[in-house]
């Protein structure tokens, strides 16, 4: 069998083994539909400028935790669950098989994928449901190129990630750390609104901020095609950043 067919053998495995734990299926769709519903009751009833439209707050929360879901079921769950796999030890027996290794993370990559697709889905549906949230049609090809490179993108520093966390009690705090700060100071949590403050200036270094600009972009704007470029392309280079660390620092074997 070749290596494409091994990968996809695992993504159906990983698959299977992810709906047959159904606590860890069902806390991963509704999370991000309940900060949903949190943020929206919240902070709701006022009309903010987006990407150049009048919206209002609970239609820009549609796009802004479609992106918090696509950092989920990328960037935390891999880096846990990698971290959890480490220390069980599979990975070092994985290592050990004539499975070339690239085929196993190109299954794990596969299946959180699959899961940002159905997760995004669900939420442009639920936005368009109860909170009259157009779906993205005429900017849909920069809707989806965006979720694409951010999928691409927090797979590869979720796996770079693993490389400094130390065993698999750590990961979730690890992770979190690394995220949640990161989340509210990117305008997925709260929407920002002073461009000039200073923590907007930090935002801007990491690639949250330019993904979240960048959906916002690919959903919102009243002209033109929705392609963020400049946020895209530095997407793309943290994304090749998480790939050459994950490479040059990946860990197969438990750390004790």
């Amino acid at each position: 069998m070749s290596g494409v067919g091994h990968a996809l053998r695992l993504v159906r495995y990983t698959n299977k083994a992810f709906w047959r734990n159904p606590a860890n299926a069902f806390f991963t769709f509704a999370f991000p539909l309940m900060f949903l519903v949190i943020f929206t009751g919240l902070f709701g009833n006022d009309t903010i400028t987006v990407a150049g439209r009048e919206i209002s707050v609970s239609t820009f929360y549609v796009s802004a935790i479609a992106a918090f879901s696509i950092i989920t079921a990328t960037y935390t769950n891999l880096a846990i669950n990698v971290s959890f796999t480490r220390d069980a030890g599979v990975l070092k027996r994985i290592r050990g098989s004539p499975l070339p290794a690239w085929t196993f993370m190109a299954g794990r990559i596969g299946h959180a994928i699959l899961v940002t697709i159905l997760l995004v889905a669900i939420v442009v549906t639920f936005g368009a449901l109860f909170y009259d949230a157009e779906v993205p049609s005429r900017t849909l090809p920069a809707f989806l190129t965006t979720v694409a490179i951010g999928a691409a993108t927090f797979s590869a520093l979720g796996l770079a990630l693993t490389s400094v966390i130390p065993n698999a009690d750590a990961s979730p705090a690890i992770v979190n750390a690394s995220i949640l700060p990161l989340l509210f100071l990117s305008g997925i949590f709260i929407p920002i609104q002073d461009p000039n403050a200073w923590y907007v200036t930090v935002a801007k270094v990491f690639p949250v901020y330019h993904f979240a600009e960048a959906m916002n972009s690919a959903y919102f704007s009243p002209v033109g095609s929705g392609f963020e470029g400049w946020h895209l392309l530095v997407m793309g280079l943290w994304g090749i950043a998480g790939v050459i660390l994950a490479v040059l620092f990946f860990s197969w074997e438990p750390r004790r």
